[in-house]
């Protein structure tokens, strides 16, 4: 691949800083100030996630850790349970682990190079580049989704964009970097472009300060570039939950840090439980089975309900918790637990 084609470099990033200043974005609640705290924390929530549903989970998070002692100085739980519905949770306990490094390590200041952001749990390459962009103009290169989508459309770039064509994509992304002064609007206009003109699908070529320029709107292959992977069928698991209620309370179980959901609380999974608990002759209503998608596989969900007079105790059982139907919601439970516990109330 060559390292530039179809526009100098000045000419790339001059365009995507102009168009950034007149017509990006402007009013996100993380922009318009050099402090590295709210920056990191919408970075790493914008990861994998849309602009719309981060703003509410942002503003919440500084509200309750305004700085990052405090959210260092927090249960992992209580983070957790604050994350919850955002998805992806290893992001929220790295999160929590990589406050605590800056506390402890680094005097509640974050490092103010990308190199030394990349050290830090959770932060990688180009989440570093684009907090040290902002918050210290460093010259550096960022490479995420969007960013991948706009060079490999602009500039044709054929293959899937990981192993040695991502390599060539870093080397392209380094090349075209501006000045110093100009990183922040350019790395903003970056993500700009790529969230709101070069979409995914049916990208809006018009309005692109690129168009010009882009090879692949000049060959029609909008549709075609980024290469995509080779469509592969997601593998599907099964897991029984249990919905264990007096009609008052509920149990919900802790689940392993690794895993799914690690760390949140659920719902009890399989009926080995039962037993364990003197239950295993209740009955069970078998609730409308559902779907949660993850990335890289389908969870098929059967509801089971048990209705108890009285909870059974339940020492011994490690990570068990017992709640009020109407604090269960609120404490912090995964997308399909919350849904479910809706439907209970």
């Amino acid at each position: 691949m060559d390292a530039i084609t179809g526009a100098s470099a000045p000419s790339f990033s001059a365009r995507v800083v102009a168009w950034q200043r007149q017509a990006g974005r402007h009013d996100l609640p993380w922009q318009g100030g050099r402090d590295p705290y709210p920056i990191w924390l919408s970075e790493i929530m914008l990861q994998q996630t849309q602009v719309s549903t981060v703003l509410g989970y942002f503003q919440r998070f500084l509200e309750r850790f305004p700085h990052v002692a405090s959210l260092a100085a927090a249960p992992q739980e209580e983070v957790l349970a604050l994350w919850a519905g955002l998805g992806y949770y290893a992001r929220a306990r790295n999160l929590h682990a990589c406050a605590i490094r800056v506390v402890q390590e680094h005097g509640g200041r974050f490092p103010d190079t990308a190199a030394g952001l990349a050290a830090l749990p959770g932060i990688g390459r180009s989440t570093a580049a684009a907090i040290a962009a902002f918050a210290y103009g460093e010259r550096a290169a960022i490479l995420d989704g969007n960013v991948k989508r706009v060079l490999c459309r602009h500039f044709a770039v054929e293959g899937v964009p990981v192993g040695a064509v991502e390599k060539s994509l870093w080397s392209l992304a380094e090349t075209l970097l501006p000045a110093s002064p100009e990183m922040g609007a350019y790395t903003q206009g970056l993500m700009d472009l790529g969230a709101t003109l070069c979409l995914r699908r049916n990208p809006r070529c018009g309005p692109c300060p690129l168009a010009a320029t882009c090879l692949a709107r000049a060959q029609g292959r909008q549709d075609s570039l980024p290469t995509p992977k080779a469509a592969r069928a997601q593998p599907r698991r099964q897991a029984v939950f249990l919905l264990l209620t007096d009609g008052r309370e509920i149990l919900l179980q802790r689940r392993p840090s690794a895993g799914i959901w690690g760390g949140l609380l659920a719902l009890p999974e399989g009926l080995d439980l039962l037993p364990r608990l003197g239950l295993a002759d209740r009955e069970l209503l078998p609730l409308a089975p559902r779907e949660h998608v993850f990335t890289h596989f389908r969870l098929e969900i059967q509801p089971l309900l048990c209705r108890v007079e009285h909870l059974p105790a339940f020492a011994g059982e490690p990570g068990l918790v017992r709640l009020p139907l109407e604090e269960a919601r609120q404490a912090g439970v995964p997308a399909p637990v919350a849904r479910l516990l809706d439907e209970l109330a």
